[in-house]
């Protein structure tokens, strides 16, 4: 042990992220084991290594007695007492024992262990940094699906991405590059791994974050969003401050903000809407694309009778009521749209003889 060993381990210390005194912790670890299996005659053995020069010092823990009766586990009170003044019977002190060489045996056992503890603190120090980021939204790269699950690459550690998390309209190839929401990172015997999703909500608003600077400092607030992942998204915005139009902020120059955002899910629409604390105009808003004429609330039941213009219902209704159906997670009201011409329907009186007829 020299001042080139200390130099080799801040040369790791720098490479690999890991502080001395782990490194130090684990030489003395793996030293200690080795020692023991050179010197099996001492029960209880403490190495220390100098953390200036590198020195190795090997000391064998002996008790205090009267007589000794074993020259390798006692001492005798004289002998330790020319060594510590204070020493009394019943004392336990260090004797070193630093032999000239371990051998080839203990130095390769002593290398082992000392490889494992870094590994083992590597692992840690990787776990602890993506633990930070849980909630956060990380890029890595996709490896292949075992059993349904999604394996990501993100360097220092394994991303998974469940079946449960994947969206359904997706397929990732070997290679491809993809952002995902953090959830959860585990300790595995393979080192540290990171539970991701595509489908969660938060995904969107830390995908905004990136995007858009207003959002990111605080101009802009996302009151909520509904999100049916891989088909639609809508977000509802207000902004902290008069001159900044939120919904404009979020779609960016050309769109081009917005567009990254629906490029990075691969196709998924995203309407923003102004969010408001009328319910009326807030519905209004919440039912974009669909031009709105009239809203009823019904406060005691929380539900809201929108009509809209009768070439427009499809629109408002969307594909498999999936317009409504955001429509009313965003705001909170269950929603049931008609048309003008039903509702002008439904008002006029029923001609003599005729038959009423029921609105789908």
């Amino acid at each position: 042990m020299n001042e080139d060993l200390i130099s080799a381990l801040k040369q790791i210390e720098k490479e690999r992220s890991i502080p001395m005194e782990i490194i130090f912790e684990a030489m003395e670890s793996a030293l200690t084991a080795a020692y023991k299996k050179k010197l099996p005659s001492y029960q209880d053995i403490v190495v220390q290594v100098d953390r200036k020069s590198g020195r190795v010092l090997v000391f064998a823990l002996k008790n205090v007695v009267a007589t000794v009766a074993d020259p390798d586990q006692e001492i005798s009170i004289e002998e330790a007492g020319s060594m510590l003044p204070d020493v009394k019977e019943g004392d336990q002190v260090e004797i070193e024992i630093t032999p000239s060489d371990v051998g080839r045996i203990a130095a390769q056992t002593a290398k082992q262990v000392i490889m494992q503890k870094i590994r083992e603190a590597e692992r840690d120090i990787v776990f602890g940094d993506y633990t930070g980021k849980v909630g956060d939204i990380i890029s890595g790269v996709a490896q292949r699906y075992e059993q349904k699950n999604l394996l990501i690459d993100l360097g220092r550690a394994e991303a998974v991405m469940p079946q449960t998390e994947q969206v359904p309209t997706e397929y990732f190839r070997h290679g491809e590059r993809l952002k995902a929401l953090v959830l959860e990172v585990m300790k595995t015997t393979r080192g540290p791994q990171v539970k991701v999703s595509r489908t969660h909500p938060a995904l969107i608003k830390k995908l905004f974050e990136l995007e858009v600077p207003e959002i990111h400092h605080g101009v802009i607030e996302i009151k909520v969003l509904a999100r049916e992942p891989g088909y639609r998204t809508k977000i509802a915005v207000s902004s902290r401050e008069s001159n900044v139009d939120p919904v404009g902020a979020c779609v960016g120059p050309k769109g081009a903000r917005v567009q990254a955002i629906v490029d990075e899910l691969r196709g998924e629409k995203i309407d923003i809407v102004h969010w408001n604390e009328n319910p009326v105009t807030f519905l209004s808003s919440a039912l974009s694309p669909a031009k709105v004429i009239s809203v009823t609330l019904n406060n005691a039941e929380k539900s809201a009778l929108v009509v809209v213009p009768e070439h427009q219902l499809s629109l408002a209704i969307g594909k498999d009521g999936q317009n409504a159906r955001l429509a009313a997670r965003l705001t909170g009201w269950k929603v049931d749209i008609k048309s003008d011409v039903q509702m002008r329907a439904a008002e006029a009186p029923a001609q003599e003889g005729s038959l009423p007829v029921e609105n789908s």
